[in-house]
């Protein structure tokens, strides 16, 4: 009795939290709660953003940019002077040194061309750059970034599942302990009746004082087990509160048992996260050979750009303005095959990855069927355990009549009782173990039938 003990109240750790919820709370209405409180499906929304927010950055690639660049410089170097000169449309011939023309030798430097005074020079200057054509690469990469998001979109579901099987759970945990208290009540009310029969019959001389001794000692015991289902209690409720993100106090609980759901095995693997979710891995790698096959087109781009240039800021900005416009081709030839090896390696991945869905589907598959024997088995023991707890209580019922006509001693009855409860608590470990399997059941078919 004590292992099954000790294992009811490893079952039944949980953890804890804070906040307010005062009446009772409903499952229906912890389900709603958590799914607007929980921390972690939170996080899990915010990945979906992020995700959705990637979609939006490949796409704007499609666009190019448009920049504004603004140049301030100030030098006396002879070739930047000219330049900015040149650049405002204010170069002149004395710029080149004619001033000097016909005062000096042929081959005596002019000072105005190789020993400027220093100038300011400021260019403002629009640019607009565009890809035409990426070898489809951005198209790829922005159907990697959608797959991407319906991952994440999947990976929330997965979460908020978790976290209601984990409530579910929790509610039918609850359950199964009040009942199992509430048995433990009835027979720490028998144990009661008992002790008050065992001192009538010492005072008559009927029993023993050591009678009354096992009596009140199988009383403690009970009176142990009754106080552990309660403190398990309080666990749960600080679980509960954990998952809700506000301190719970009281729920409404029903039946402890799950009722078995009715879906095929087709339902399942149609609707389970995560074949769904390897199944977007596999347009991922899809893409990505796409995006390793772009290296075989050439890449042409055009660019515009405007700009003025003044030793001011827009110092006649109208008339010192320019523009450019222009393309690019690069078409790489021949690159020591690394282009083939990448294009090969990206196939061997999506290859990998079709396989690892087969083998995600036959994973699952496998699962099912593992957990609908564990539920068949989990059935009949419960069955049985019933059955075995009727006669625990009606072979208990007898001997505490035959120990009122001395038929039997108080160690014969005491050893009875326990026995009842031993069935008890076996039972609600079955039950327990029904559930928790049933839940895992609807958890890989993502709720269905919930």
């Amino acid at each position: 009795m004590k292992k099954i003990v000790g294992v009811l109240l490893t079952a039944f750790l949980l953890n804890a939290s804070d906040i307010a919820v005062s009446n009772s709370l409903t499952l229906n209405e912890a389900i709603e709660i958590l799914k607007s409180e929980n921390l972690e499906i939170k996080t899990a929304s915010l990945n979906v953003d992020s995700a959705k927010a990637e979609i939006q950055t490949a796409s704007g690639s499609h666009w190019g940019k448009l920049d504004f660049v603004q140049d301030y410089a100030n030098s006396n170097d002879a070739g930047n002077v000219f330049g900015f000169k040149l650049t405002s449309r204010e170069a002149t011939f004395n710029d080149f040194g004619f001033a000097d023309f016909g005062k000096i030798s042929n081959d005596t430097p002019p000072d105005d061309l190789n020993y400027p005074d220093a100038r300011n020079f400021f260019q403002s200057k629009l640019k607009y750059e565009v890809p035409l054509f990426t070898g489809f690469q951005i198209s790829s990469y922005v159907d990697i970034m959608e797959s991407m998001t319906k991952i994440k979109k999947l990976e929330k579901k997965q979460v908020i599942n978790e976290k209601i099987y984990q409530t579910r759970k929790s509610f039918y945990d609850m359950a199964l302990l009040r009942n199992s208290t509430k048995n433990l009540n009835t027979i720490l009310t028998n144990i009661e009746t008992l002790e008050d029969m065992t001192k009538e019959m010492i005072q008559v001389g009927y029993a023993k004082k050591v009678d009354l001794l096992e009596v009140q000692a199988k009383k403690g015991n009970v009176q142990r087990l009754i106080l552990q289902m309660e403190s398990n209690q309080k666990l749960l409720y600080h679980y509960i509160s954990f998952l809700l993100n506000q301190k719970v106090e009281n729920i409404s609980t029903t039946s402890p048992n799950v009722t078995m759901p009715n879906f095929t095995n087709e339902d399942i693997l149609n609707n389970n996260l995560d074949i769904q979710k390897a199944s977007r891995g596999l347009e991922v790698r899809k893409s990505m050979v796409d995006v390793s096959k772009s290296t075989y087109y050439p890449m042409v781009g055009a660019f515009a750009e405007v700009a003025t240039a003044d030793n001011t800021f827009l110092g006649d900005a109208d008339d010192h303005k320019a523009y450019t416009v222009g393309a690019r081709l690069t078409w790489n030839i021949f690159n020591g095959g690394i282009d083939d090896a990448k294009v090969e390696k990206s196939r061997i991945e999506h290859m990998k990855t079709k396989t690892q869905v087969e083998l995600a589907k036959q994973g699952i598959a496998l699962k099912v069927a593992k957990i609908r024997t564990e539920i068949d088995t989990y059935n009949a023991e419960i069955i049985s355990l019933e059955k075995e707890l009727a006669l625990a209580n009606e072979i208990y019922t007898n001997y505490e009549g035959r120990y009122r006509e001395k038929l039997t001693s108080m160690s014969d009855v005491i050893i009875k009782q326990s026995e009842q409860i031993q069935k008890i608590l076996e039972l609600q470990m079955a039950q327990n173990k029904r559930n928790e399997r049933i839940f895992a059941l609807e958890k890989l078919a993502n709720g269905e039938n919930r």
